[in-house]
């Protein structure tokens, strides 16, 4: 049984909350896409019950669904048109707006543990491709064959042309001491330009956290996240204590009529409530939160 992390002497909720792409095809494999995202959630939550913070959380999830071949991210991504595999991450921590992301990147496992690592660093936000990969090696993450990445399941996607712009993970927590961290990590779409970047890799678009309001992760079609900066703008609907599930459901909305895209988002506010919507037949969500003794996984 999980047990719920202390609550600080403000009586704050610790949250974690686990997205696995708003791609997912409602009569393909349900049950391990279930067991996926609880995986993850479980995986945030132990990280939080252990005393560490919300990035810890974050981390732990997203590396969770990257090492899953379920997935859209890390092993289990998508293929370019080149029949390679690109990746994308990105994650920030809400009170010193500090964030790292990295794009394009082919030689790491996991992505969102570079990304980490470039937040950490300090110097930049956001590395791409090859000097990415030279950063990886500085800091001494190991280099992953790529062709360790790919799956036949993905292949078989790439031959037939099937559609799916949408698959992406994330992971949005609140610690005991009300720090907010978001995480996004994504293949991208099936049959890409080598080279293309989407939302998943920009601070504001795919990724947000401000401890003062909240963290989103977004997932669906980048282009169309790109076009309204879909993660800051959820936020601006938490103003004035707004409601994590309408502040979502106001998000997708706006992706889907100013954007002209499908997708969806998960997302914690200040005070530790969870809240999640999404445009598309499914997106697998699961969270844990103060009080619960198991996730809760609604699908």
């Amino acid at each position: 049984m999980a047990m719920a992390p202390p609550r600080d002497h403000a009586g704050r909720a610790s949250a974690v909350i686990v997205h696995g792409g708003a791609g997912a095809d409602p009569a393909d494999g349900r049950d391990e896409l279930r067991a996926g995202v609880q995986a993850a959630a479980l995986a945030g939550w132990r990280a939080l019950g252990g005393g560490g913070r919300a990035l810890d959380a974050v981390e732990a999830a997203v590396r969770v669904l990257e090492d899953h071949p379920r997935f859209n991210a890390g092993r289990g991504s998508v293929l370019t048109s080149a029949g390679t595999v690109e990746m994308d991450a990105s994650i920030m921590e809400g009170d010193r707006l500090a964030c790292g992301a990295v794009a394009a990147v082919s030689r790491v496992a996991n992505p969102i543990t570079l990304a980490r690592r470039v937040m950490d660093d300090e110097r930049h936000v956001l590395l791409v491709g090859d000097g990415a990969h030279a950063f990886a090696r500085a800091v001494g993450l190991p280099d992953c064959d790529p062709a360790l990445l790919i799956t036949d399941r993905q292949r078989a996607r790439l031959a037939t042309h099937v559609p799916d712009s949408r698959g992406t993970v994330g992971a949005v927590a609140i610690d005991r001491h009300g720090t907010i961290a978001a995480a996004t990590s994504t293949g991208g779409m099936v049959g890409k330009r080598p080279g293309r970047v989407g939302d998943s890799a920009l601070i504001g678009c795919g990724t947000y956290a401000d401890s003062a309001l909240g963290g989103v992760s977004c997932t669906g079609a980048g282009e169309a996240i790109i076009r309204v900066v879909l993660a800051r703008r959820a936020l601006d609907h938490l103003q004035g204590d707004g409601e994590p599930d309408a502040a979502a459901r106001a998000a997708v909305d706006l992706l889907v009529k100013q954007g002209r895209g499908e997708g969806g988002l998960i997302l914690v506010d200040a005070r530790g409530r969870v809240g999640y919507a999404y445009s598309t037949p499914l997106m697998p969500v699961a969270w844990m939160s103060s009080g619960l003794d198991a996730p809760r996984v609604p699908f």
